[in-house]
């Protein structure tokens, strides 16, 4: 593929990425008032099938991802971002029309299988990238996270005061127009000569996580990785069921508030790293950033009037800075050949955590804030989210002494 060309192809990813994503950003602020219609319950309850709904999609994607990757690595890339495209547009036009809450969990389990176009469309940057610029093209996956999440929970809120279904008719349509263009853009990137016949033994997710036992000395930190993903589902499954009970805020305010969200996540992840990793090294950068994570995590659980939300962010988006040192020092301790198989098991991990997180963190949300709760307490995924926090930072502390 010509230069200009292989330049072309990464801005349609980018853009392609952006649209997934801000389609996911645009439905979030709408969830819970969704399920409330459809179960006829209140935000309590709720809460309690949105952690399931995250369940069925994360364990769909959990099963399917290393699958997806393996077709495209027979078939070509083109063909199946295209046809995880058109399964999106699909999925959320069958969502804005869900009658039922089965039909809402039916609609879940189709994006977990298509949803698995980030493994596709991180296999298109590794094509077209030469060693000189791969850093700086996968940033561009992070970019267009960041950016999706700042963009789709803002336009969710706002289209949401229309009724709850309307951001669903949106995400549909933005992700048909991607789709369209697409089909008439995207050139493939992956050559006749360089696929590879499809293997069930290497196409499924299993496979990837007991790949761990190759690398003992890495196991603690990969833990510690782990317990740090299922203890952050106290704010991102968290988030709008405990700020709509906690303070009545509606659609738009928790847009409004996830744009923020994004936005200090984007700064911290995108701009302060560069300046404060060299300065601390991954090491400190670790401990501080877990010890962030944990205050604001703390914060949280005990925040009375609205404005606490905003302020607590600032330590707790701080605390980004340990994510990105983890996964420097495990990339550092694998050789070369080996990098996009340890990627591919932390994938893995980052999925598994996702079945475990939204049920765990919704049912004690739940709990603490039903009408038979032994006592009244939103906050309490925030304490077992620090809690979690605490043990990943000794954990990775015990870690990286032994090394």
């Amino acid at each position: 593929m010509a230069t200009s060309k292989k330049q072309a192809a990464i801005g349609f990813i980018f853009i392609t990425m952006l649209i997934d994503i801000t389609g996911l950003g645009i439905i979030i602020p709408v969830i819970p008032t969704l399920i409330k219609e459809l179960i006829n319950g209140d935000i309590s309850e709720a809460a309690k099938y949105g952690g399931w709904l995250t369940f069925a999609y994360a364990i769909t994607q959990f099963i399917f991802a290393p699958l997806i990757g393996s077709l495209s690595d027979k078939y070509g890339r083109r063909p199946i971002i295209l046809i995880s495209l058109f399964g999106f547009s699909l999925d959320y036009l069958f969502l804005s029309l869900a009658p039922t809450i089965t039909w809402l969990f039916v609609g879940r389990i189709i994006a977990g299988v298509t949803g698995a176009s980030i493994t596709t469309a991180s296999a298109y940057i590794a094509d077209v990238s030469t060693n000189e610029n791969r850093t700086k093209n996968f940033g561009l996956i992070g970019a267009a996270f960041g950016l999706g999440f700042i963009i789709g929970p803002v336009i969710g809120g706002l289209l949401g005061q229309y009724g709850a279904r309307v951001p669903f008719y949106a995400a549909a349509i933005l992700c048909m127009v991607n789709f369209l263009y697409g089909y008439f853009v995207l050139p493939e990137s992956l050559s006749k000569e360089n696929r590879r016949e499809f293997s069930w033994k290497r196409a499924n997710p299993v496979g990837a996580l007991l790949n761990l036992k190759k690398y003992p000395n890495l196991i603690g930190l990969i833990i510690a990785i782990f317990i740090l993903y299922v203890a952050s589902h106290a704010v991102q499954s968290n988030w709008s069921f405990y700020t709509i009970y906690r303070f009545n805020w509606d659609e738009k305010m928790v847009g409004i508030s996830l744009g923020i969200v994004g936005l200090l996540v984007g700064l911290v992840q995108g701009v302060l790293i560069r300046y404060i990793n060299p300065k601390l090294g991954n090491e400190k950068s670790i401990y501080i950033g877990m010890a962030l994570y944990t205050l604001g995590m703390f914060l949280f659980a005990f925040a009375s009037q609205s404005w606490m939300m905003f302020v607590f962010l600032i330590p707790y988006c701080l605390g980004g800075i340990a994510g990105p040192a983890l996964q420097a020092v495990v990339s550092q301790e694998v050789s070369p050949s080996e990098q996009g198989e340890i990627q591919g098991t932390l994938t893995s991990l980052m999925s598994a955590s996702s079945i475990i997180g939204p049920p765990l963190m919704s049912m004690i949300f739940y709990y603490f804030t039903h009408k038979e709760a032994p006592f009244q307490f939103p906050g309490a995924p925030f304490i077992l989210g620090g809690i979690l926090m605490f043990v990943a930072t000794v954990i990775s502390f015990y870690s990286l002494r032994k090394q």
